[in-house]
C-alpha cells in the first residue's frame, strides 16, 4: 500500500495575535475573504502585518461585536494573511489562507487587542490501510455531490477532483461544504485525522440524501405549476369551443351564484342595478385575475349587508324601563328620552332613529348605558371606538381601487349588526383628530345628519346605504372638544357625577353583587357595612363617577376570596367588611384634604373647578410683599386665567378706598397669587370672585368665612357672571365638607339640577355683584369702617 508523506506542521509554541471569527470557519488550505469592524481586532492584525503577517483565528461561541476572552473556544486555526485593504469608517478587509490548526493554551490581552499563545496540532497522514479507500470514496461521493448541489464553481470542484492527499482533500471539502456551522466546529476540532475522513464520508453520504430529496421536491413543484399553467390554457380553449358550439359553460367566476343571490335578496333599485352591472363585468374575467377578486370580494360585501333585515323593537314600555332600571341607577334624563322614544314609535312607525350624546366624567356609565338602550329597545348593539382615530376612511372606508381596501368602520359594523336598525355607539367621540389624511369629524357629519344619512355613501361601496333607522350614541367626556357642526346635529344629554348617596346605592345594588359574582363568591355571604362603603368613597376614590369605587370593592373581593379558599370553600363562607377593616384590605388611607388648610387664614380661598373627570376644589392663595407693585401669578395658569387675575385686581384697586386697602396700592406693595398644584395646567374665568377674595384677605390680614367654597366670573365694574359646571363643582365641594356655595344670581337655575340630598346638607349663596359675594365671604364689620 502506498503511504502518503506526512503533513509538515510547525513545533513548539508560540505567541500570535488572536482575531475572532463571528460565522466563518476557516480550515486549512482555504484562501477566504474576512471583514473585521472592531478596534480590538484591526489592532491584532496591524501587529501581525508589521510582523510575519500570521494570525490565529478562533471561531466564537456565539455571535457578539465585543467578545470577551470568555466567548471563545480553545481551539482554531494559524492564518497567514495573503492581502489586507481598509475600507471607509475604519473596517478592514482581508484575504486570509488558512494553515493548520492548533489549541489555544494561554488568551491575554495586551493593548486592547488579544494575543494568545498557540500550541500546534501536529497531525500526519494516517498510515491506516483503510484510506486509501477512504479517499477514493469521497472523491466520488464529492462528485456526485457538487452533481446534485450545482452551487459549487466548476474551478473549485476540478481542483478538489485532483487532490490525493486525505488531510488535505478533507479540509478543502469541509471549507466548501454547505454545513451547519456546529459540524464545522467539530470537523475543525484538533483529533485524530482518521476519524475525521471517516466523518467526513459518513457526512458526504447524508448530504447527498438530503439534497436529492430537496430536488426532488423542487422537481415535484415545478411540475405543479407546469401543469397549473396547462389547465389554464385547456380551460380557455374549452370556453372558446364551447362558444362556438352554442353549449352553456361552467361559470368558474362565481357570476352564477351571485345572480341567484340577487333573487333571495331584497336589495334596493339603485344597488340592484349596479350590482348587476359588476356580475356582468366578472363574468367577463379570467377567474384568476386580480381584478376578478376584488370585484368578488366588493359583491360579497354587498350581499353580506342587512339591507331590509330589521330586529322587531320592543314596545312594552313598562319591560323597557325595567330593564334599564335594573342596569343603572338614577339617570332620569336619559331613560326619559329612551322610553320617549318607544312611545312614540308606536304611534309613528317611519320615525327615525334619534341622535343622542351622552357627555359626562369618565365612570358614569355611558358606554354601558347605551348597552341597556339595546337591551330595552331589543336591538343588536355595535360598538366602535373613535378615540385617536385621525383618518377619513376609517368612516367613510378607502375606495376599492386600492389593494386591500375595505370599507369603513360604519360599514363593517352594521355588517356585523346583522340588522338595519341596531343601537350604534360611538364611543369616545371627542377624541378624535385630524391629519393629512382627512378629518374624521367631518366625514361624520353625514352620518349623524337625520336629513342626509339615509343615503350614507361609503367610498368602497360606492351605493347609498340607509342608516335613518340606526339609533346613534355618542359618548364624550367633554361636550367643548366635539366640533360645533358636529355636535349641532346630537341631541345633548349630561350625566354628571354621583354624589355620596348615589355611589352608595350603586356599589349596593349593582357593583358588590357584580364583583361577589366574579369573583366565585356568589354563594357566599359577604355584607359590606355602610361605614365601609363610605370609607371607601371618601377615603380611597376622589372620581365623580364609579369605576374607582368598583375596583376597590373588586380588591377587596378578592381578598375574602383567598380567605374563603384557605377555610372551607366559597359555600358557607361568611365574612362582613367593616370601616375598621378597610385598612387591612386596601392600605392606608390614599385622598386626604392635603390641599385644604385646616385652620382658616389670610390670603387663602377655595374656588370650584370643573374638569373632565367632574369638579374639584382649588384653593387659590395670595401674599404681599415689600416691592416695586409688581404682580406674580403662578401654579401654572392659563391666559384667561392670568385675564381673570388682572380683572381682580384692577377691581380692587379702583375700590380700594371702599375697602380699606388703598394702603396696598400707594405703597406700591408686590401682590403674589398662586394656585397649588403647579404641574397642572388650569384655566377659565370662574376663578375671578376667588382670585379676587384671596388678594382683598391678604391685604385686610383676616381670613375668608370658614367652610365657604365658591365660583365666578367677575368684570371690571363689578358684576358677576354666570359660570357652567355647577353641579359637578358643588358636588366636588361638598365631598371636600364645604357648608356654604356662593354662585353667581344667574346660576340659581341650576339649583335644581343639584341632587337633593347635598341640596338639604349645604347652603347656597347667590350674589348678583363682586361687592355683594365680598359681604358674604368677609364678617360684617369690615365694610362699616
Amino acid at each position: 500500500m502506498k503511504l502518503f508523506q506526512a503533513v509538515k506542521a510547525r513545533t513548539g509554541r508560540r505567541e500570535m495575535p488572536i482575531v475572532p471569527l463571528q460565522e466563518k470557519i476557516v480550515f486549512p488550505h482555504m484562501v477566504t475573504p474576512l471583514f473585521v469592524y472592531a478596534e480590538g481586532q484591526i489592532k491584532a492584525i496591524d501587529s501581525a502585518m508589521k510582523g510575519d503577517r500570521d494570525i490565529f483565528l478562533v471561531p466564537l461561541k456565539e455571535e457578539k461585536k465585543e467578545p470577551n476572552i470568555d466567548d471563545l473556544h480553545p481551539f482554531g486555526i494559524e492564518a497567514h494573511i495573503l492581502q489586507m485593504l481598509k475600507l471607509p469608517e475604519g473596517a478592514v478587509r482581508l484575504l486570509v489562507e488558512g494553515r493548520s490548526r492548533g489549541k489555544v493554551a494561554k488568551i491575554f490581552r495586551s493593548d486592547s487587542m488579544m494575543r494568545g499563545v498557540i500550541e500546534p496540532a501536529a497531525e500526519q497522514t494516517p498510515e491506516d490501510e483503510s484510506v486509501a479507500g477512504l479517499v477514493r470514496m469521497i472523491h466520488t461521493s464529492f462528485k456526485e455531490f457538487s452533481d446534485a448541489y450545482k452551487k459549487l464553481p466548476p474551478e473549485v470542484v476540478n481542483s478538489i477532483e485532483r487532490v490525493e492527499d486525505p488531510l488535505k482533500l478533507t479540509d478543502m471539502i469541509l471549507g466548501n461544504m454547505p454545513i451547519k456551522r456546529d459540524k464545522k466546529l467539530e470537523f475543525l476540532k484538533p483529533g485524530d485525522p482518521l476519524k475525521r475522513i471517516e466523518e467526513l464520508a459518513v457526512t458526504l453520504e447524508n448530504e447527498i440524501e438530503l439534497q436529492n430529496l430537496q430536488n426532488n421536491i423542487n422537481s415535484r413543484v415545478k411540475k405543479r405549476m407546469e401543469k397549473t399553467q396547462r389547465e389554464y390554457y385547456l380551460n380557455e380553449q374549452l370556453k372558446e369551443i364551447n362558444k362556438e358550439l352554442g353549449k352553456e359553460e361552467e361559470d368558474p367566476t362565481g357570476a352564477a351564484e351571485f345572480r341567484r343571490k340577487i333573487e333571495e335578496k331584497d336589495l334596493p333599485e339603485e344597488v340592484e342595478n349596479r350590482v348587476e352591472k359588476e356580475i356582468v363585468r366578472l363574468s367577463k374575467l379570467q377567474p384568476l385575475s386580480p381584478e376578478a377578486g376584488v370585484l368578488r370580494t366588493y359583491l360579497d360585501w354587498i350581499f353580506d349587508l342587512p339591507w331590509s333585515e330589521r330586529s322587531e323593537d320592543n314596545k312594552d314600555i313598562e319591560r323597557a324601563e325595567q330593564i334599564l332600571d335594573e342596569d343603572h341607577y338614577d339617570m332620569e334624563k336619559p331613560k326619559d328620552r329612551v322610553l320617549d322614544f318607544i312611545a312614540v314609535r308606536q304611534i309613528q312607525e317611519q320615525l327615525k332613529g334619534p341622535i343622542l350624546c351622552f357627555v359626562g366624567p369618565p365612570g358614569t356609565g355611558k358606554t354601558s348605558l347605551a348597552k341597556s338602550v339595546a337591551r330595552a329597545l331589543n336591538r343588536s348593539f355595535v360598538r366602535i371606538s373613535l378615540g385617536g382615530v385621525r383618518d377619513e376612511a376609517e368612516i367613510r372606508g378607502h375606495r376599492k381601487t386600492y389593494v386591500g381596501a375595505l370599507p369603513g368602520k360604519i360599514i363593517q359594523s352594521i355588517r356585523k349588526a346583522g340588522s338595519a336598525n341596531p343601537v350604534f355607539l360611538l364611543d369616545e367621540v371627542d377624541k378624535m383628530s385630524s391629519d393629512y389624511r382627512g378629518d374624521p369629524a367631518s366625514a361624520l357629519l353625514e352620518v349623524l345628519d337625520p336629513e342626509q344619512n339615509n343615503t350614507f355613501t361609503d367610498h368602497y361601496m360606492e351605493v347609498p346605504y340607509d342608516l335613518s333607522s340606526v339609533l346613534f350614541i355618542t359618548t364624550a367626556n367633554s361636550a367643548h372638544n366635539i366640533p360645533y357642526a358636529l355636535r349641532d346635529r346630537m341631541e345633548t344629554i349630561e350625566i354628571p357625577g354621583y354624589t355620596e348617596f348615589e355611589k352608595l346605592e350603586i356599589a349596593r345594588r349593582y357593583l358588590i353583587p357584580k364583583q361577589l359574582e366574579e369573583n366565585g363568591l356568589g354563594q357566599a355571604d359577604i355584607k359590606f357595612q355602610k361605614p365601609a362603603l363610605l370609607g371607601v368613597i371618601r377615603n380611597y376614590t376622589m372620581e365623580s363617577g364609579v369605576r374607582n369605587l368598583e375596583r376597590n370593592i373588586a380588591n377587596i373581593t378578592r381578598k375574602l376570596a383567598r380567605k374563603a379558599i384557605k377555610a372551607e370553600g366559597p359555600e358557607g363562607f361568611s365574612a362582613v367588611v367593616t370601616e375598621s377593616s378597610l385598612k387591612k384590605y386596601l392600605g392606608p388611607v390614599q385622598y386626604q384634604e392635603d390641599l385644604l388648610y385646616r385652620e382658616q387664614r389670610p390670603g387663602i380661598a377655595y374656588g370650584m373647578a370643573w374638569t373632565e373627570l367632574g369638579g374639584t376644589l382649588l384653593p387659590v392663595e395670595a401674599t404681599l410683599l415689600e416691592g416695586k407693585g409688581n404682580v406674580t401669578l403662578t401654579g401654572s395658569l392659563g391666559d384667561i386665567m392670568k385675564e381673570s387675575a388682572d380683572i381682580a385686581l384692577s377691581f380692587l384697586r379702583t375700590n380700594a378706598r371702599r375697602f380699606g386697602i388703598q394702603s396696598v396700592f400707594e405703597n406700591k406693595r408686590d401682590i403674589h397669587i398662586h394656585v397649588p398644584e403647579g404641574a397642572i395646567p388650569k384655566d377659565g374665568p370662574s376663578a375671578g370672585i376667588t382670585i379676587t377674595s384671596a388678594v382683598l384677605s391678604a391685604a385686610l390680614g383676616v381670613p375668608v368665612k370658614a367652610d365657604y367654597a365658591m365660583t365666578g366670573e367677575i368684570t371690571l365694574t363689578g358684576r358677576l357672571l354666570a359660570v357652567g359646571g355647577i353641579k359637578e363643582k358643588v358636588l366636588a365641594a361638598h365631598r371636600m365638607g364645604r357648608t356654604h356655595i356662593l354662585m353667581p344670581e344667574m346660576n340659581k337655575k341650576d339649583r335644581d339640577k343639584i341632587p337633593q340630598e347635598v341640596i338639604t346638607s349645604i347652603s347656597c349663596v347667590f350674589a348678583g355683584s363682586a361687592e355683594e359675594a365680598l359681604h358674604h365671604l368677609f364678617p360684617d364689620e369690615l365694610f362699616r369702617r
